[in-house]
């Protein structure tokens, strides 16, 4: 593999660069093989879901090129339009649902709530789904499992009810109002009750992750215990 171009972004394990026309190279800064990650996108996009295509990987996996994607997030986007929040909250059903329609290979491991055979995504939000010209096109894969859709569904609205806003007052109040609108909306096409009853788990899993605040821990059990003493 070639020496990357410019660094482009940084998230919280990986930076991306610019690898050439119509690509882009991942690398790991702890150098985690995205192997696993790899395989999965190209085991759904060739069930026909929008996903980067991945054209290369290092023989360590610390190193993954993909097809590169221009667009906003849909966060930026309901951000700068918030008129298009019901529509995005339905995008965001569809996306579940278009997912949760594809068998999980016997290769990917189980997710570590609920019992299943659907694919999850297990960090489907907002800001991971690129609002490109062909469409939606949902990225970062590395928490993918098989299990229960319900409770991937389950994951994405605990996020929506309690991520952290560096924000306040009148922006505040907005950002809250596009969150109940975006649930609301994505709900709409699954069982509320069923997914509901997934809120205890993945909240208690979720609980364990570095990088969420007290703050959103807090947040995320009000909402599972509201809705678990209903």
């Amino acid at each position: 593999m070639r020496e990357p171009g410019d660094l482009i972004a940084s998230g919280r394990d990986s930076d991306i660069f610019d690898y050439g026309p119509g690509l882009v190279l991942r690398r790991s800064r702890s150098g985690h093989s995205m192997a696993t990650e790899a395989r999965t996108m190209e085991y759904v996009r060739a069930h026909g879901y929008p996903v980067p295509a991945v054209d290369e990987i290092s023989d360590d996996g610390a190193d993954l090129v993909m097809e590169r994607i221009d667009g906003p997030s849909m966060i930026d986007l309901v951000g700068r339009r918030p008129w298009t929040m019901r529509r995005h909250g339905t995008m965001l059903g569809e996306l579940h649902q278009q997912l949760h329609e594809i068998s999980a290979p016997d290769w990917l491991a189980d997710a570590p709530f609920g019992t299943g055979g659907q694919l999850l995504h297990l960090d489907l939000h907002p800001l991971n789904v690129i609002i490109s010209t062909r469409g939606p096109v949902v990225i970062d894969w590395p928490n993918a499992r098989r299990g229960d859709g319900n409770s991937d569904v389950a994951l994405t609205w605990v996020l929506l009810a309690a991520g952290g806003a560096p924000v306040s007052g009148v922006k505040k109040a907005l950002i809250g109002i596009a969150r109940k609108v975006l649930i609301r909306n994505m709900l709409a096409r699954f069982d509320a009750a069923t997914v509901a009853a997934q809120l205890e788990a993945v909240v208690e899993w979720k609980a364990t992750d570095k990088h969420m605040s007290e703050r959103e821990i807090t947040a995320m059990r009000a909402l599972a215990f509201r809705f678990s003493s209903q």
